[in-house]
């Protein structure tokens, strides 16, 4: 029962390490409820002796300014975060003395409403700083006219406003501050069980195939009878979640790297080789599940690879050296355990390794892969075991730069096999590489209304236009339409319009994104009510109850908060239920206002971005496909300049995880491209740039991982072959550039040209071929092969939308193979 007991918990705490990688928006949601609790606390205690008289909404005044100050401060040390947060007292305090004062003076009220809120976002060019300051100078105004405070309570205010913003920088900035390095423990654990999920999704990807061939109990995803193409949809789709989750925590990983010092918690390990052993088992991971996707598609009809179908023994083989990959990966396992499993994992796939007969090629890749992630789990575990502190075994080397293993018996053709094995690129597409499902399935790294995109980071200029200026005009037309609007329809309610029209421009760049904010905002508001109207009907007359469901209510509006602002908006509906519950002024009509006056807000909002200085939805994808491709042009520059010797000022490692930032965001723009309505053809170019954008990512990053390897040693001698190479290979993905931003045209007027690479790779592959090591072989051998897998898809994505071509590039589009490594289907031909 114990033992039971125990391994629930275990359960418990990993799947909440990895739903919270980090457990960041636990440790948000937990202090900014404590702090709202004592700031609410301290004030009722005050308004019991020294502020008697005063209005019990001052302690709800304080209350909420303690869980803005948590929301909107996003910087990333200690002393900046105390600093800032000691600072939202100027702009709080300004705006609830001037509010008050202004606030028996409607119109006038209205106006400097309108200019603190389009100064809000205007100051948001200035980091996250700037939006913290913004935001306490918004919410303390707001809530002078929503409060209708008098000047006689000015002083009462103020003292709620100094307790609110002390008891955060109490408890989140002294008693409970957050430790770096404890964080980046839990983010490391946090990748360890994202990788376990995706072991496990690989595994139920083999039993569903392994069943479809007629041997063993049906795999998950599967029902007696059904067809092969079923599975793979159901199974296929879960491997494609954890795989993105894996690449999300490993993007978390390399956030905290900035903020701490990995030596702390792994004596001898440096930033960079943690940051490197993560690449290197992200890489390792996200190929076996391609490897093994494409095995078990294999087999399906109609895509003439009968001959590749795996033997029953072959899926036994693979399952157990995937069964052991898990038992290396779980929580807490002995250091000694964990390089035991891993060489049972290798020694399980060590026979299909070596076969190199014709057709189990695909067999022999994906038991490359379990090889490689067996490699890479092992380097990690030498530097970093799973529980720190604990000492490795004696006498076991700590290489600086991993060299995989590669087993004797592997033969020439099974190292060459295993070189052209380069993870995306073969086989017909599928689900599991979509990337416009990436794009359109929950959020990359949802923020909330503090974790604002131009909260992060500096704002872009567009067109002449800083982001921050054009919404801080869209910001100040939306909201007077706002405030107009909401007054017609309730004078005594009109904040709540004022509010959903300010809140919905929130890590917006975009009249799409806006869009879909402000209908989750909505659908979220309408849940609101119903939940709220049922906590009202249970908590009716119990004040303790309904208090504990309040602080309930707000930490998970907290805890949901950058995961979906949708759910933000429906527990904080929730919460009013029960605020006005316990005031004794709860109705179903109040709780319907406020779905009427979101909505008028969000229409609001909506007007304005589609009439002041509209920013369409295909001009933000078109200024993120441009920074993703320059970052992903530096990284292949950066790759094979250190292959040849050249001094690089950022190593190639460290750009990629900014070339991973701006596909995320390429996939954020283009998620309201993608939503299917009809007489919108368009789209399919948008979902198939995408699939190309994905591919160049993970072979531009495989490629820089092999120039980390590599560039302790490199080869001069290379570059008159792989400089040509290169540079054919980056102006061809300038030209896609051209065609998916610019609609066919270059920038100067005239028709995009693209030329296939493949002459200059070859020449490159050639020099290559002539190395003598066979293990530096190898590694060149995939340099050319990356390269020449991002040209392939490159090329035929940009002839397929209308790119001009040579008898190169039109030799390049109707290649089979270079169309199914872009993924392509081409929608003008109807196939």
């Amino acid at each position: 029962m114990r033992l039971a007991t125990t391994r629930a918990l275990e359960s418990l705490r990993t799947l909440l390490v990895t739903a919270d990688p980090g457990l960041s928006r636990l440790r948000l949601a937990s202090i900014a409820v404590a702090s709202m609790a004592l700031a609410a606390g301290l004030v009722a205690l005050g308004r019991a002796t020294v502020l008697a008289g005063e209005p019990v909404t001052i302690v709800l005044f304080a209350g909420v300014l303690a869980m803005i100050s948590n929301l909107a401060v996003n910087e990333t040390s200690l002393p900046r975060q105390r600093v800032t947060t000691a600072l939202m007292a100027l702009p709080a305090l300004a705006a609830t003395t001037v509010g008050t004062l202004l606030s028996s003076q409607r119109i006038a009220a209205d106006v400097v409403f309108v200019a603190v809120m389009v100064t809000a976002v205007y100051v948001r060019r200035f980091g996250p700083r700037g939006f913290a300051l913004g935001m306490a100078a918004f919410m303390p105004f707001f809530f002078t006219q929503f409060l209708q405070a008098q000047p006689a309570q000015i002083p009462a205010l103020c003292l709620a406003v100094l307790v609110g913003l002390g008891s955060t920088l109490l408890l989140r900035g002294v008693l409970f501050a957050e430790r770096p390095e404890r964080t980046l423990r839990r983010l490391v654990d946090a990748f360890r069980a994202r990788a376990h999920e995706m072991v496990g999704r690989v595994d139920d990807v083999l039993a569903a195939a392994q069943e479809a061939a007629g041997d063993g109990a049906p795999g998950p995803g599967r029902t007696a009878g059904s067809e092969h193409e079923q599975v793979g949809d159901a199974v296929l789709e879960r491997l494609y979640r954890a795989r993105r989750r894996l690449n999300e925590t490993a993007l978390l990983v390399e956030d905290q790297l900035e903020r701490t010092n990995a030596e702390r918690v792994w004596p001898g390990l440096d930033n960079e080789l943690l940051a490197l052993r993560i690449v290197d088992a992200e890489l390792g991971l996200e190929r076996l599940g391609v490897a093994v996707r494409r095995l078990a598609r294999s087999g399906a009809p109609g895509s003439g690879e009968a001959d590749q179908r795996a033997t029953p023994l072959a899926f036994t083989a693979l399952r157990t050296g995937v069964l052991h990959l898990g038992r290396a990966l779980e929580r807490r396992v002995p250091h000694r355990r964990v390089l035991a499993e891993l060489a049972d994992a290798r020694g399980a796939v060590a026979g299909l390794v070596a076969d190199t007969r014709r057709g189990h090629e695909r067999v022999q890749r994906a038991a490359f892969a379990v090889r490689r992630v067996a490699d890479s789990v092992e380097y990690a575990q030498r530097d970093a075991p799973a529980r720190p502190g604990e000492p490795v075994t004696e006498g076991m080397p700590l290489p600086g730069v991993p060299q995989p293993a590669r087993p004797a018996a592997a033969s020439p053709v099974a190292v060459a096999r295993e070189a052209s094995d380069d993870g995306i690129g073969q086989g017909r597409p599928d689900r599991a590489d979509r990337p416009d499902d990436d794009a359109g399935s929950g959020p990359v790294a949802a923020p909330g209304p503090g974790d604002d995109g131009a909260a992060g980071a500096q704002p872009r200029r567009e067109a002449g236009l800083l982001l921050t200026t054009r919404q801080a005009v869209q910001v100040g037309v939306g909201t007077t339409l706002a405030i107009v609007a909401g007054e017609f329809l309730s004078p005594q309610r009109w904040y709540w319009a004022v509010i959903a029209a300010f809140v919905v421009f929130a890590n917006t760049t975009s009249r799409g994104d806006l869009l879909s904010r402000g209908w989750g905002r909505v659908v979220g508001t309408v849940g609101g009510v119903a939940a709220g109207m049922a906590l009202a009907a249970l908590t009716s007359g119990n004040h303790v109850l309904s208090l504990v469901l309040l602080f309930a209510c707000a930490f998970l509006a907290l805890y949901l908060v950058r995961v979906s602002p949708g759910m933000l908006a429906f527990w904080i509906t929730a919460v009013l239920a029960l605020v006005y519950g316990l005031i004794g002024a709860f109705s179903v009509q109040t709780l319907v206002l406020r779905i009427e006056e979101t909505l008028l807000g969000v229409v609001a909002s909506v007007l304005a971005a589609f009439i002041v200085l509209p920013k369409g939805t295909r001009a933000a994808f078109g200024d993120a496909t441009e920074e993703f491709v320059d970052v992903a042009d530096e990284v292949l520059a950066g790759a094979v300049g250190t292959l040849v010797g050249d001094t690089v000022a950022t190593p190639p490692l460290e750009r990629a995880r900014d070339m991973d930032t701006k596909l995320a965001a390429v996939r954020a723009r283009a998620r309201p491209l993608l939503v299917d309505t009809p007489r919108r053809r368009g789209r399919s170019s948008h979902r198939r740039a995408l699939r190309v954008f994905v591919v160049v990512d993970h072979y531009a990053r495989s490629l820089a991982r092999i120039a980390a390897d590599l560039g302790h040693s490199p080869d001069p001698g290379w570059r008159p072959t792989l400089a040509p190479a290169l540079r054919a290979v980056r102006a061809n993905l300038d030209g896609l550039r051209d065609v998916v931003v610019r609609g066919r045209r270059r920038s100067d007027g005239g028709r995009v040209l693209v030329h296939s690479a493949e002459d200059a790779i070859d020449a490159a592959e050639g020099h290559a071929a002539r190395v003598e090591d066979p293990h530096r072989r190898q590694d060149m051998l995939v340099v050319a092969r990356l390269l020449r897998r991002i040209d392939q898809a490159v090329v035929a994505l940009a002839v397929d939308l209308g790119a001009a071509q040579d008898e190169e590039a039109e030799e390049v589009r109707q290649s089979p193979s270079s169309r199914a490594s872009a993924g392509l289907v081409n929608t003008r031909s109807g196939s």
